[in-house]
C-alpha cells in the first residue's frame, strides 16, 4: 500500500511540475537518479534489518518543555 501511495505521489508531483513549468525536484542525469535510488534503498534496508533496541533512557529525555519526567514532579 505504501509503495502504491508513494508512486501516486511521485506521479502527482511530476504532473504538477510539468503543468506549472518548473523543473522537477530530481537530478537530471541517470547517475544522479541512481544515487537517490541507492540512498533510499540503503535507508530502507538498514531500517528493516538493523537491530532495534529498547529505549532505556527515554525517561531522561525532555518533552515539549525540555523538562524530564523527574523535573516535572
Amino acid at each position: 500500500m505504501k509503495i502504491a501511495l508513494g508512486l501516486l505521489l511521485a506521479l502527482a508531483i511530476g504532473v504538477a511540475c510539468r503543468l506549472v513549468a518548473i523543473p522537477l525536484p530530481a537530478p537530471p542525469v541517470l547517475i544522479g537518479a541512481l544515487l537517490v535510488l541507492a540512498m533510499t534503498l540503503g535507508y530502507v534496508v538498514t531500517d528493516r534489518f538493523a537491530a532495534h533496541r529498547k529505549a532505556t533512557t527515554k525517561p531522561l529525555c525532555g518533552g515539549p518543555l525540555g523538562k524530564t519526567k523527574e523535573a516535572q514532579t
